[in-house]
């Protein structure tokens, strides 16, 4: 079974309203040691994220006379003067739900270039927070872990073939499969079913099993 973003995900999640002021964001980072939150209308919905990113562009461009000049205000960003969590939050948020999986999680982390993702429920209220951390964590699973899961739950359990048919190894995270099949589509079914286990980084194809189209034995 694949793993789920509500498996990995961190339930206890520090976030912000709208409403909140430059100084006090700063503050919540600085004492949580966060680098980045998301930000929550009245009724808990996920509206943005607002990062240390965002803050830094007022030190960029501090607001002295200098930066007053019309020549010099066409270059700094509006995130610059914004002074709430509204006006400093990346908006719309890419968030996630809880059912997700972890593989759908990091492809779009990948595909967006963001280091962490807001989950929600089905109404958009926020109900938890996945990073690159918490995705790579699946992978922190012992060899005999994934071992007993393929044999007992894929092989015998989904497939409902006799695990004495088959030799599983698993070596850091790493799993071998070999026996005989009567069905191609059969093995490369089983195949997909072991990528699927929580936690595997390879799966080596030692099946035999007769060509496509051919009759069983």
């Amino acid at each position: 079974m694949a793993s789920l973003v509500r498996d990995v995900m961190t339930c206890n999640v520090v976030a912000v309203r709208k409403e909140a002021e430059f100084k006090e964001i700063i503050e919540v980072m600085r004492r949580r040691r966060i680098s980045a939150f998301p930000v929550l209308d009245a009724g808990d919905r996920v509206i943005g994220v607002v990062s240390e990113a965002d803050l830094l562009l007022r030190e960029a461009y501090p607001a002295r006379p200098a930066a007053s000049r019309p020549e010099r205000r066409r270059l700094v960003p509006a995130k610059a003067r914004a002074m709430t969590a509204a006006e400093l939050m990346t908006s719309p948020a890419v968030t996630i739900t809880a059912e997700a999986t972890v593989t759908e999680a990091a492809r779009m982390m990948h595909s967006r270039r963001i280091k962490r993702l807001p989950v929600v429920d089905g109404a958009g209220r926020l109900t938890g927070l996945v990073s690159r951390v918490d995705l790579l964590g699946v992978y922190d699973r012992p060899d005999a872990d994934m071992r007993s899961e393929i044999t007992e739950r894929v092989i015998a359990g989904n497939f409902v073939l006799g695990p004495d048919m088959f030799a599983v190894t698993v070596s850091g995270g790493v799993v071998t499969v070999s026996g005989k099949v009567e069905l191609q589509a059969t093995a490369l079914s089983l195949l997909e079913a072991v990528w699927d286990v929580a936690g595997v980084v390879a799966v080596r194809d030692r099946l035999s099993y007769p060509p496509a189209g051919s009759a069983p034995e």
